[in-house]
């Protein structure tokens, strides 16, 4: 039986993201992404996750090129990052974003219409009845009623106000969404009902999706594949149920770790392993892996280069646990954690 890919739709490679900082008087560097690769199949979602400061949004913001980087970018096979910004503005309405606050995205003084009829005016030719006629049409895509388009934004509760951000990122039928925690900012219930509209419009409109959060249960439920994030690098990536049932990064299986159990005596009786040690200096990061000062697994080779290994059920590692020391050889980390908890027993007799 032949297996069907779908094409490609989002791949970077080798994403660079530098700000210029002054710190106690001497200007220098903070590489915010560093050497980042990744690429999204069409009507899948690939989850980003880490820490808040891992870079997360600011790689989000390169992909749409709101900021300057250093790497390739290609939306649906074209190449785009050497484009003016003239020449992009024909790519942009292929892939549109849906931002944290659903309060601050929205300007005030337009009207909801107004608002989501925005990108019609800059992209295309519309009269203004036609430009109506498609507020009204994804106003109702996004579960809202037609007039509602002649009210403002503060008439409307947040779970409301984040609908019409996503009417406003869908009424140019783009291929790519990138949600940069888009619904971190609601309550559990509105966060339910939101994800449930992204996963039905994406099954509608037939979009992907580059979803951004440190939510790992959000990240978890909507999507397929996941990549893990510290400061400024992926340091694993793979289908996401392999990465949350069998995690081969250290990094990974900490923050997996950190999410609270619901059952209170499961909680207690859980033994979890704490984070150690300060988030390094961003300006002056170790060589090698970035996690080493924190992680409990460390060696002397995690000084040097990472190595980008291949992981039994989908998806890469860059950890050296895989090819020195215990020699894990791709299987998940929790093999490592019965070795050491056998030794320790043995140790113990």
């Amino acid at each position: 039986m032949s297996t069907v890919t779908s094409p490609t739709v989002l791949e970077a490679t080798g994403l660079e993201v530098s700000f210029p900082v002054v710190r106690g008087g001497h200007r220098t560097t903070v590489r915010a992404v560093r050497g980042v690769d990744l690429s999204i199949a069409a009507g899948e979602t690939l989850g980003i996750v880490g820490e808040s400061g891992s870079g997360k949004s600011t790689l989000a913001r390169a992909v749409m090129r709101l900021i300057p980087a250093e790497g390739a970018v290609e939306l649906l096979g074209t190449d785009v990052s050497g484009l003016s910004e003239r020449e992009f503005r024909a790519h942009r309405r292929k892939v549109q974003m849906v931002f944290q606050d659903p309060y601050s995205s929205l300007n005030p003084s337009l009207t909801v219409g107004q608002s989501v009829a925005e990108p019609l005016k800059v992209h295309t030719k519309m009269s203004g009845p036609e430009r109506r006629s498609r507020v009204e049409e994804v106003l109702d895509l996004v579960g809202l009623r037609a007039e509602f388009a002649d009210r403002y934004p503060d008439e409307f509760s947040g779970g409301q106000r984040q609908r019409i951000a996503i009417a406003r990122a869908i009424i140019l039928e783009p291929e790519i969404l990138i949600c940069d925690e888009a619904v971190s900012a609601l309550d559990v219930s509105t966060q339910n009902q939101v994800l449930s509209l992204l996963e039905s419009l994406r099954e509608r409109l037939g979009l992907s999706y580059l979803f951004i959060s440190h939510d790992l249960a959000v990240v978890r439920h909507i999507s397929d594949h996941v990549a893990v994030m510290y400061l400024g690098e992926v340091l694993e990536q793979g289908p996401v149920d392999r990465i949350f049932e069998r995690p081969a990064h250290p990094y990974t299986q900490v923050l997996l770790e950190a999410v609270p159990e619901p059952e209170p005596e499961l909680q207690r009786s859980t033994t979890k392993r704490v984070l150690e040690g300060e988030i390094p200096d961003p300006t002056n990061p170790p060589p090698g892996c970035p996690f080493q000062s924190r992680c409990p697994f460390a060696m002397d080779v995690c000084s040097e280069p990472m190595p980008v290994v291949e992981i039994e059920g989908g998806g890469i590692s860059r950890c050296h646990l895989h090819t020195s020391g215990p020699r894990l050889g791709g299987a998940p980390l929790a093999s490592l954690d019965d070795a050491v908890a056998t030794q320790e027993q043995q140790e113990t007799r």
